[in-house]
């Protein structure tokens, strides 16, 4: 019998949970930086009005990102599941019933995001001289929403492979590429707010692109088809 470090039915469970929980927790604090880092950037480079609109918008980010990730985590335990009970070949079905789902999700956050920016940003009571500041960052994060929902899903699928530590690296890369579009967006080009939601979008792009990459050069325990079904390679 296999013996891989991603098969939990085998070998001590206390290591292998270790080994995938620390990860997870590197990576939910990387995504915590995102906007520690851009309040960091626009507060030294920045206006007064675009600190606060950078603050308000990273708590609507925040909360779209948690109910992304929860749902995500059902993805994951799905995964895991058959996977678990050598069913591979039910994984098509949970992939593309979550694609849809998450399709569906983020177009309804993208309409709100983008088409009601401004009523959220006064619910959330981003002060009144930064609101238009606060507007701005929410309608492009708003317009990059894809991106956002496309890596949680991914990381999900990774994690329920039993991989926690590619959804860290994808992370620390778009941290990476976040912190350096902040830094030529609002202290090179001078563009406030929205520099920093422009490099957050473009950072949550190449995570994505790099975690595309990774999962079609990866082993799977099934090969995906053109028509969403799952044959087992087991």
């Amino acid at each position: 019998m296999s013996t891989d470090r991603s098969d939990f039915t085998q070998g001590s469970i206390l290591k292998k949970l270790s080994l995938l929980m620390l990860p997870v927790l590197g990576a939910l604090i990387l995504q915590a930086a995102y906007g520690a880092v851009d309040l960091l950037v626009v507060g030294r480079f920045g206006s007064t009005a675009g600190l606060s609109a950078v603050s308000t918008g990273s708590q609507i980010l925040n909360l779209v990102t948690f109910v992304v990730t929860q749902l995500a985590m059902g993805v994951t335990v799905l995964i895991a599941r058959y996977l678990g009970e050598k069913r591979p070949e039910q994984i098509g079905a949970v992939l593309g019933g979550a694609a849809v789902v998450f399709t569906i999700l983020s177009v309804g956050i993208f309409i709100l995001l983008v088409g009601f920016a401004r009523p959220v940003s006064v619910l959330m009571q981003a002060p009144e001289e930064a609101v238009g500041l606060t507007v701005s960052y929410v309608r492009i994060c708003g317009g990059g929403i894809f991106f956002i929902v496309a890596y949680n899903l991914l990381s999900a699928i990774f994690r329920g492979l039993g991989d926690s530590r590619s959804p860290l690296l994808f992370v620390l890369v778009a941290c990476l590429v976040n912190i350096a579009g902040d830094l030529i967006l609002v202290a090179g080009f001078g563009m406030d707010a929205a520099g920093a939601a422009i490099a957050t979008v473009l950072a949550q792009a190449v995570s994505v692109v790099f975690a595309v990459a990774l999962l079609i050069k990866k082993k799977l325990p099934f090969a995906i088809t053109r028509g969403l079904s799952i044959q087992s390679s087991m």
